[in-house]
């Protein structure tokens, strides 16, 4: 298993092999979604995407925690947190199942490091 990281590059790439417009037109596209995923997680509203998973912003109270190594107690504000939850697609296919994401055409062979 490798432990590569994907970056929007990578993604802009992947959608200029795959979709044919152009570097610059793929690379334009990709920020476009992660613009319009990152202000709707602002605004307060979940994001979900078919056969992939869902994102949300949950708010936490504030409680007290532990310093580790000195075993003192210090109160942790409350403040909110990115949430994904995966699809069960996506769980599937990442648990080698039997290949449910190739119907809808979404991680053929080509691109396997998606």
């Amino acid at each position: 298993m490798s432990n590569r990281t994907v970056t929007r590059a990578d993604l802009a790439e992947a959608v200029y092999e795959q979709v044919g417009l152009s570097r610059n037109e793929s690379a334009d596209l990709v920020e476009a979604v992660l613009d319009e995923v990152s202000n709707t997680l602002v605004k307060g509203d979940n994001v979900k995407i078919s056969s992939f998973g869902s994102f949300s912003v949950r708010q936490k109270g504030e409680r007290i925690g532990r310093n580790p190594k000195t075993g003192v107690e210090v109160a942790i504000s409350p403040r909110k947190v990115l949430v994904f939850r995966a699809s069960h697609v996506l769980k599937d296919r990442i648990n080698g199942g039997a290949g449910q994401g190739e119907q809808s055409g979404f991680g053929s062979d080509d691109n396997s490091s998606f």
